[in-house]
């Protein structure tokens, strides 16, 4: 090989290096890109200037909570738009008229691609919009909304591959709160919270909506996302319902295992978090459980179970479960950190949650990891940064980056988890769809 080739060939690869750790992480579906709030993106801001951080673009949406999809240049978000002269009541299940939306903007510069729309009629509480964080696998998208209309649809388009209408073709009532389970993408198998008698959980082929199986019976189906996870070397489904949290083979929906857990009213809503041998569930009112996983099918041991100053019991905000512990939001906003072995409680703050630092019921504050902190969307419209260790919550800084215009128990709330791809962050509230970049070095865009 001749010196100058040899070069060439140095530098040929050294570009294609550079170009390989440069390229921008999506964030497809909810939680992210292995649904484990995990932002793995380097070259991030470590605390906000005095200005706060730029905001990119900005692009109008309507009602929803429904956090953003980004993948390969692209941002999707469900909205809801309605077309009778009723506002949304977020204290009764009102009945309202109007059509939920699909929405494909350029992760770029908020430009408007497509939208796909259909007529859908709400009777829920909290009626602002769909639930769902659209769910992208390679050309498709998969969206569910509140109502159970479940679509898939070509990402260059939006032009409709399949659907299903949950309460129509499955008898499947809709709950109080709307359909929450965002859907997952395993294989070629869409797996779904659907509901009614024997189908609380579903598989579907993914290209052809095909029905592949059904499991699982309950007095409602809650408002769990279908969640995977690896025991003894084996995957299972783990779907948790109105009265228990359930092991299944992803393949044929055959049930492994079953452990009681009724969380009151059915609000199982945050998503089970496994670490090695444990796997958490919680939701209200210290409606909580640690399993030990068994190394093969069979059921899981409990270990403790939550209690009043033991654990916690989540309403909407999904714990992280790192080392030894767990931190999570609990029912009325304490941010907390629970020894997991045994579920004590070894400090409890409302910085993240409340603006006058006390209890306040179901306020949240998302958590999402990012090298040794945390980015905590917090309900009040603004980004924290903070550490969170078994000693203390230290905050390092926090800015306001979006109005929350929701409301809930007589305040305003913001209650969408937002993107984190392409070092920026992408949040929605029921007005506008903004990005606001997080890059330690600003670029022109």
């Amino acid at each position: 090989m001749t010196t100058n080739l040899a070069r060439r060939l140095i530098a040929l690869c050294m570009v294609f290096i550079f170009v390989q750790t440069c390229v921008a992480d999506d964030w497809p579906q909810w939680l992210g890109p292995n649904r484990d709030s995990v932002w793995r993106e380097t070259g991030i801001v470590e605390r906000f200037s005095e200005d706060g951080p730029p905001v990119r673009w900005r692009a109008q949406v309507a009602g929803g909570y429904a956090g953003p999809a980004v993948a390969a240049g692209r941002v999707y978000v469900m909205d809801y738009v309605t077309t009778g002269d009723r506002a949304p009541d977020p204290n009764s299940r009102s009945r309202l008229q109007g059509q939920e939306r699909v929405l494909c903007f350029s992760a770029a510069n908020g430009q408007l691609l497509w939208k796909h729309q259909y007529d859908c009629p709400y009777q829920i509480s909290f009626p602002a919009g769909p639930r769902c964080t659209p769910t992208v696998d390679g050309d498709r998208v998969y969206t569910l909304g509140a109502e159970g209309d479940l679509r898939c649809l070509k990402t260059d388009d939006g032009s409709l591959v399949w659907s299903h209408n949950f309460p129509r073709d499955y008898q499947a009532a809709t709950p109080m709160w709307g359909h929450c389970g965002h859907p997952l993408v395993d294989g070629e198998r869409l797996l779904c919270v659907v509901g009614g008698e024997g189908r609380i959980a579903m598989a579907f082929d993914k290209r052809t909506g095909k029905e592949l199986w059904r499991a699982l019976s309950a007095k409602e189906q809650a408002y769990c996302p279908p969640t995977m996870i690896d025991a003894g070397g084996q995957r299972q489904l783990v779907i948790w319902h109105a009265e228990a949290i359930n092991g299944l083979e992803p393949e044929t929906g055959r049930v492994a295992w079953s452990v009681p857990l009724d969380a009151n009213y059915a609000m199982g809503i945050a998503t089970p978090r496994q670490l090695g041998q444990y796997l958490f569930a919680g939701g209200i009112v210290n409606k909580s459980v640690l399993l030990r996983l068994a190394s093969d099918q069979a059921a899981p041991q409990v270990l403790w179970r939550g209690a009043r100053g033991k654990g916690i019991g989540p309403v909407m905000v999904t714990p992280f479960l790192e080392g030894d512990y767990l931190y999570g939001v609990d029912g009325k906003g304490e941010l907390r950190c629970v020894r997991l072995a045994t579920g004590e409680q070894l400090w409890t703050t409302y910085a993240a949650t409340a603006p006058d630092n006390r209890p306040t019921h179901s306020a949240c504050a998302f958590l999402v990891k990012h090298g040794d902190r945390f980015f905590l969307p917090s309900e009040t419209g603004e980004l924290i940064i903070a550490r969170l260790t078994p000693e203390k919550y230290d905050e390092i800084c926090r800015v306001k980056i979006i109005e929350p215009t929701g409301v809930a128990f007589g305040r305003s709330v913001w209650w969408s988890h937002p993107a984190f791809a392409q070092q920026c962050l992408f949040a929605r509230n029921d007005k506008e769809l903004v990005c606001v970049s997080l890059a330690a070095v600003e670029t022109r865009q």
